[in-house]
């Protein structure tokens, strides 16, 4: 779904690192220093002209703007600063003249997501990843740890040092307790899902030692369980290394993570598509949803207005110059 809504936007909302290639002079008629871009662009990292010649010319960043200057980014041309000495040329031949290296898409938007939790740090090629903070981190999440994207797949459960249950006497199989009280120091946030045993419990609020859950979370079995058992913390993520263009690296412990985020509507747009599509595959597709008292019919006429108002807030227009 994230990629049909790229599609469908002619944009990208999570920043690939690329170097992009272009004729020059442009195919149709445009101000000799201004190079219209063909894709939504962050910043530029490097801006070559006679790009593909042996020697190549650099433009230093004092010597052009990105515009529009007063709503970028995203930024859709790169103007030459007319009073510097710098010049937009050819090389050998109009063809791959101006290289453009640098992060494209509509934005950089993200926010802080807690820290590496991985005793040694993580080397270039794990594929897991322990966090710091399981409730600021999803599925699906794309991380930036310092230079590196990362994509987060799936996620798994893992016991946590000496974090034991601390309960006078054992915890009972019962959904109205919900007080759940564990060894000092455990470092357990509201938002983060604990399994005792093989039943999982949503943390709703902590005070001190005492977690205040949801039992039998996500479809796990309701259990009694005995006082020092193992706490589990599903802060341990499945990743795929170095996407959008980006090189995996070894990062150390204790390091910081941000997670990418798209604009709220966006994100709910594509969450209206996932379901949707998850309802339909389900029911082949058909025009009723579920079984028995519990079907109904499937109606996308808010699901297509939705889609049209997200398309034409957020749909790239083509330039004509590319």
């Amino acid at each position: 779904v994230s990629r049909d809504i790229d599609k469908a936007t002619r944009r990208i909302f999570i920043p690939k690192t690329q170097t992009r290639l272009y004729r020059w002079p442009q195919p149709q008629p445009s101000r000799g220093y201004v190079l219209w871009l063909d894709f939504d662009l962050i910043s530029i990292t490097t801006l070559q002209t006679k790009a593909q010649n042996a020697t190549p010319t650099t433009i230093v960043a004092a010597d052009y703007f990105l515009e529009p200057n007063n709503f970028g980014p995203p930024y859709d041309r790169i103007e030459i600063d007319q009073s510097s000495t710098a010049v937009l040329e050819s090389g050998d031949t109009a063809q791959r003249s101006i290289s453009v290296a640098g992060s494209w898409g509509y934005r950089d938007d993200k926010r802080s997501a807690g820290t590496i939790d991985d005793a040694g740090g993580v080397s270039a090629t794990d594929t897991k990843l322990v966090i710091s903070n399981a409730s600021l981190i999803d599925v699906g999440n794309t991380l930036l740890i310092q230079s590196e994207q990362i994509f987060v797949s799936d996620r798994e459960f893992a016991a946590r040092g000496t974090i034991l249950l601390n309960m006078v006497g054992n915890l009972a199989s019962d959904k109205a307790t919900v007080t759940v009280t564990v060894d000092p120091s455990h470092g357990i946030v509201a938002g983060e899902v604990i399994r005792i045993d093989s039943e999982m419990m949503y943390v709703e609020a902590v005070s001190t030692n005492d977690l205040t859950v949801v039992r039998a979370y996500d479809g796990s079995v309701l259990a009694s369980h005995t006082d020092n058992t193992a706490i589990h913390i599903n802060r341990t993520l499945i990743i795929e290394r170095g996407i959008n263009g980006t090189t995996a690296a070894t990062h150390a412990d204790a390091v910081a993570i941000d997670v990418y985020e798209p604009p709220f509507d966006i994100n709910k747009w594509c969450l209206a598509e996932s379901i949707a599509a998850y309802l339909q595959e389900g029911a082949g597709w058909g025009r009723t949803i579920g079984q028995g008292d519990g079907a109904m019919e499937f109606g996308a006429r808010d699901l297509g207005a939705l889609r049209k108002t997200m398309i034409a807030q957020y749909q790239r227009v083509r330039l004509g110059v590319i």
